[in-house]
């Protein structure tokens, strides 16, 4: 039987972040409760007409999943069950941010099975908060990761973002090791840039606030990788580390992504890939609720992908693990093709640049490549 990643889109905001292009809407709250349904519908048609395939992970984001009730966020989950084979050690995720959250939901949450959380922190200096649009301070977010310790949750992420105009290093270390104080058992840490669209590329563009420094972001980067090194957490992805030890804390839901497998996304403008084709669904929340509501498919495209560009984007999220990159054995399975004969000039001239380098399994990033990561992407896609 064919096996799923699920991923559940929730629109949701209570306010959006100036930084943030992805389809999230504020103010919606009178759509929260068709949305929920919608969803259900989608969920149970998927899985009938794909006869209830396995589910190792679900991840449940945004936007904000916290801005609906715990009971809405079960509902949904309890529609997966019905429709899918959800496995019993199966990754739950649900992305939360620390002014959404408390106690009753975080326990009614894990009632209902969800197994993992990220939390969405960003900084633990009040003042880059205060820049980034986010609604809770250092120390609700501080509050936040207790809470859910209280309440169960025993696998938690917090996310957090460098490379803001006129962030210092220094003040950037602390949040990293506020960060580490807390323990938590994954680390996610992005680089701020700049979506046109956003308020913040409006902000940039009038002058009023000052372009990331590229350098400076790269700086930082190189701080973080020593510092969680130091403090026992594995760097496994170009963006994420996972704490070391008996236990794999690594995302098992984002390996699927970063290993080229097939998931299925529900929700206004989710995307899905079965490994030759992508499709997504209509952005606006309510044209997705609608089209739901009338016994319509909600998607709105869709891609078929020829050998060429399915081999170029493999490369592209493989080579993101850095330490098993694209193994040749699971190219070879994929595509009948070995990585050297696939890729000969791309990967000899990125070899002599020292940007990747061949180890036991196959092709990874060096080092030296985890800082102009997209510039080697962008040689393996045609």
């Amino acid at each position: 039987m064919s096996s799923w990643a699920i991923y559940i889109h929730i629109p949701f905001c209570i306010r959006r972040c100036p930084y943030c292009d992805f389809n999230t809407y504020a103010g919606l709250e009178r759509l929260q409760k068709p949305y929920v349904e919608a969803l259900e519908r989608e969920i149970r048609a998927y899985g009938q007409r794909l006869g209830r395939p396995q589910v190792p992970t679900v991840f449940f984001g945004g936007g904000t999943p916290t801005t609906l009730t715990g009971e809405q966020l079960c509902t949904i989950l309890g529609a997966v069950r019905e429709a899918f084979d959800v496995l019993p050690n199966a990754e739950i995720t649900s992305e939360a941010n620390p002014g959404t959250v408390d106690s009753n939901r975080f326990s009614a949450m894990r009632d209902a099975g969800f197994n993992r959380l990220s939390l969405g922190v960003q900084s633990f200096n009040d003042d880059e908060l205060h820049f980034l649009g986010r609604i809770h301070s250092a120390e609700e977010a501080t509050e936040a990761y207790y809470e859910a310790h209280l309440a169960g949750f025993r696998n938690v992420n917090l996310d957090l973002m460098f490379g803001l105009p006129l962030q210092e290093a220094a003040t950037w270390k602390r949040s990293l090791r506020r960060a580490i104080e807390l323990k938590p058992e994954h680390l996610s840490l992005y680089a701020l840039t700049v979506e046109q669209g956003t308020p913040l590329a409006r902000w940039v563009a009038d002058g009023r606030v000052p372009p990331p420094d590229d350098d400076a972001a790269a700086e930082m980067y190189d701080l973080a990788c020593d510092v969680l090194e130091k403090a026992g957490y594995r760097h496994y992805e170009i963006s994420n580390w996972a704490l070391a030890g008996e236990r794999d804390w690594r995302c098992r839901h984002n390996l699927v992504y970063w290993r080229y497998e097939p998931y299925l996304g529900f929700g206004a403008g989710a995307h899905s890939f079965d490994g030759k084709r992508r499709w997504w669904n209509v952005s606006p929340v309510a044209g997705y609720i609608d089209r739901l509501s009338r016994g319509e498919t909600p998607v709105e495209s869709w891609e078929d992908l020829d050998e060429r560009l399915a081999m170029g984007e493999m490369m592209m999220v493989g080579l993101r693990l850095l330490e098993e990159g694209v193994p040749d054995a699971r190219f070879r399975a994929r595509f009948g093709i070995s990585l050297q004969d696939a890729f000969s000039e791309e990967i000899g001239e990125m070899t002599q640049m020292g940007l990747v380098e061949w180890h036991d399994a196959g092709l990874r990033l060096t080092r030296r490549g985890w800082l102009v990561a997209n510039r080697v992407f962008a040689r393996f896609l045609p």
